[in-house]
């Protein structure tokens, strides 16, 4: 079993590559909004120009989603005795409020530019749509991985941005190219493409707004890992029954609140002696555990 020291080094070596990708996305996104809207300015493509206007709605959130897990890396201080971790489920929140934000803009943009008549995009659109696609998903692949592994809400509602910044690209790529197909007539097939895309959008980002609003309210984890948790409760020696187990997140890290049955004939040290045990056995385990509170309740059938 890996020691509480290699557990925590490793949590820490990921959070800080997480930090590190979140901050590339800033620069990324920057880049790309600059060369959607000034590709979809000269190649006369406002579905192209409302995606450049999403990306930078990315900048700002990936700004937040940064911000936030440095500052939740803050350790415990008398203001804040359980740490600074909800800093990182605050930005989760506020990135999915902006994923909302950019599929009502965008669409709002789309009904314009659908009402308003305007020119067949230019056919090097495309080139630069294929680019932005190939990257935008490859980037959210790898925030999404980087996500999962240290348990990040805001990392994972970041990826979400890029792979909604895809789909709009992906939209606009079909809708320019059936514009340049039909030809007159067809000119605003990619305002209605981008305005079908807001949808999924919209959808993702409602979706990713109720799981870290469930975060804020200490909603339980998934039902897994309180499994995980109670088989390593239970195959503690002297451990007779998990009574009550609360969990909550913070940050990127549990705090859990235990009651264990023991036997009634056990000592005060031997009571509080199985209770560290117990701790000990789960802040050295993989589950991102940063306090774990075990009361002792005596078997009433003894």
């Amino acid at each position: 079993m890996p020691d509480k020291l290699d557990s925590t080094n490793l949590l820490n070596n990921n959070i800080n590559s997480g930090i590190k990708l979140s901050g590339y996305s800033v620069i990324l996104n920057f880049i790309l909004a600059i060369v959607k809207m000034i590709t979809g300015i000269a190649g006369y493509s406002y579905a192209l120009i409302a995606d450049g206007i999403e990306s930078l709605l990315d900048v700002f959130s990936s700004l937040i989603v940064w911000f936030g897990l440095k500052y939740s890396l803050k350790p415990p201080d008398e203001d804040h005795p359980y740490g600074h971790g909800k800093a990182e489920q605050i930005a989760g929140l506020t990135t999915a409020i902006f994923i909302i934000i950019a599929a009502l803009l965008i669409s709002v943009l789309s009904v314009i530019e659908i009402l308003t008549p305007h020119r067949t995009p230019e056919n090097y659109t495309l080139i630069v749509l294929s680019f932005i696609i190939i990257l935008k998903e490859t980037l959210y692949r790898r925030l999404k991985r980087k996500s999962l592994l240290i348990k990040s809400k805001a990392l994972l509602n970041d990826a979400w941005h890029h792979r909604s910044d895809a789909l709009t690209s992906v939209a606009a790529f079909i809708g320019i190219s059936i514009a340049i197909i039909g030809g007159k007539g067809f000119e605003v097939a990619d305002d209605w493409a981008a305005l079908l895309a807001c949808s999924i959008i919209f959808y993702n980002g409602f979706r990713l707004m109720r799981s870290s609003i469930s975060e804020i309210m200490d909603g339980s984890p998934a039902a897994e890992y309180k499994q995980k948790v109670s088989e390593i409760v239970l195959n503690t020696d002297g451990v007779l029954e998990l009574e009550t187990c609360r969990i909550r997140k913070s940050g990127l890290k549990y705090l859990l609140d235990l009651h264990i049955t023991v036997s009634a004939n056990l000592s005060v040290k031997e009571g509080h002696y199985l209770a560290h045990q117990v701790k000990d056995n789960l802040m050295i385990s993989n589950l991102q555990i940063q306090d774990v509170a075990v009361h002792v309740e005596p078997d009433e059938f003894e």
